[in-house]
């Protein structure tokens, strides 16, 4: 599906999903218990790939009525799948996962599409060896399809902080329902790290215990997941919640509102500080969880991203649209997501009209030697690449049509529906 955006303005009130990486870890931890009731999930293409594979070792994921999901869990012992597991374009369901798998007493064969075979595991498969399990890269570069082997009873695992908190996570996770527990050594600074205090957050409220220790975390073994009540709630979703804002900033001149920002371990809520370093009028009641923004004259800043790597192309796109230079730094990792964000958002910007530098691990965008003018751009296949763009069509002249639209539906899928309900210039195409 193509998208078209027309310049236009938004107003009203819309509400971000919830928060994908909160799910995520929420129906693994309900798996790994004897089960729960997670509240309020977001329901995308990545999420139900991860509840495919907590039915793929024995639990089983029912959707009800109101949107919750009911989980029977495996009780911290996995079974071996009787099939393949597909994690789609999910790298979350693909790390957290592959944890798990070392847990089962056999083989377990995990894959995904052709972005997820390409993107590094290596680090993860070194630590569960390093507890004794086996894994494996099918092509032997660190890449899906793997095969991993348990059972694993504990230990220590050393392994680099700089490609993706999510092998802490996944660690963590799995380390709580083994023998002696996990450490986790960390070997160069940790990147990303706020989605390990999600992590944390989530294992908490399902009466799990971690630490920070000085050079890693640890987690104690023979745990038991479960939550208080037998339910967990999700919360709403910064990472999606800063394409709303992003609108609200520059092309809202009565207003916008955005509900569902109660405050929470997520590292995208930076999006509030860096919209404000950049001049928007934006007040947030964190009590009630709304932000109010308006559209506003932005001002170029310089953005580190190493924390919060799903926000560049958000960032990138609010740097085309203000005046002066916008520096997004510590951005190299942002290169291994579902596409290289760092070259994606650089090329479909130029596209745009926009004036752009791209470097090793920055991107610099020139919004005051920027005029954006519709065009067509690629998707790239990435949810967060078109969500973006699409904020840069509400103000470049002209129409703006985005190539694999639908891809929006791995974390945000009424994205279009709540644009053009807040009065955006939203044409769906075929493709």
């Amino acid at each position: 599906m193509n998208v078209e955006i027309g310049a236009s303005s938004v107003q009203g009130t819309a509400s971000a999903p919830p928060s994908k990486s909160y799910t995520h870890r929420a129906i693994l931890a309900a798996g790994y218990a004897d089960g729960a009731i997670v509240e309020d999930p977001l329901w995308s293409a990545d999420t139900q790939a991860t509840a495919g594979a907590v039915e793929a070792f024995g639990g089983t994921v029912e959707r009800k009525a109101n949107g919750d999901l009911s989980v029977t869990g495996f009780g911290g012992t996995p079974a071996v799948p009787d099939d393949v597991i597909d994690c789609e374009n999910s790298g979350t369901t693909m790390r957290l996962v592959t944890a798990a798998a070392a847990l089962a007493d056999g083989k377990t064969v995990l894959t995904g599409d052709s972005s997820l075979r390409s993107r590094p595991h290596g680090p993860l498969l070194d630590a569960i060896e390093q507890l004794g399990g086996t894994a494996e890269s099918t092509r032997g570069n660190g890449q899906a399809p793997l095969v991993v082997g348990g059972p694993i009873a504990g230990g220590t695992a050393s392994i680099p902080g700089d490609v993706s908190s999510q092998f802490v996570t996944a660690l963590l996770m799995a380390g709580a329902v083994t023998e002696s527990g996990v450490d986790v050594d960390l070997k160069t600074e940790l990147k990303s790290a706020p989605y390990v205090d999600v992590t944390r957050e989530v294992l908490a409220d399902f009466g799990v215990e971690t630490a920070e220790v000085d050079g890693g975390y640890e987690v104690r073994g023979g745990q038991r997941y479960d939550p208080d009540g037998g339910s967990y709630a999700v919360p709403g979703d910064f990472s999606s919640m800063s394409y709303l804002l992003a609108a609200g900033a520059v092309a809202a001149p009565d207003g916008l509102t955005v509900t569902g920002a109660r405050p929470s371990a997520q590292g995208d809520s930076a999006i509030v500080d860096i919209l404000e370093s950049m001049g928007a009028d934006l007040g947030w009641d964190r009590d009630a969880g709304t932000i109010d923004v308006e559209q506003s004259r932005l001002s170029g800043v310089e953005v580190g991203v190493a924390d919060t790597p799903d926000l560049l192309p958000t960032i990138a796109v609010l740097g085309a649209i203000g005046d002066g230079t916008t520096e997004i730094v510590d951005a190299e990792h942002v290169r291994y997501k579902e596409t290289d964000r760092v070259s994606a958002m650089a090329e479909e910007l130029e596209k745009l009209g926009a004036s752009v530098t791209e470097l090793e691990d920055e991107l610099h965008v020139h919004g005051g030697e920027s005029d954006l003018v519709g065009a067509t751009v690629d998707g790239r296949g990435d949810h967060r690449v078109i969500m973006s763009l699409a904020i840069a069509g509400l103000v470049a002249d002209g129409t703006t049509e985005i190539t694999g639209a639908e891809h929006v539906d791995v974390s945000f899928p009424g994205f279009f529906d709540a644009m053009y309900d807040l009065g955006a210039d939203v044409t769906r195409l075929s493709d």
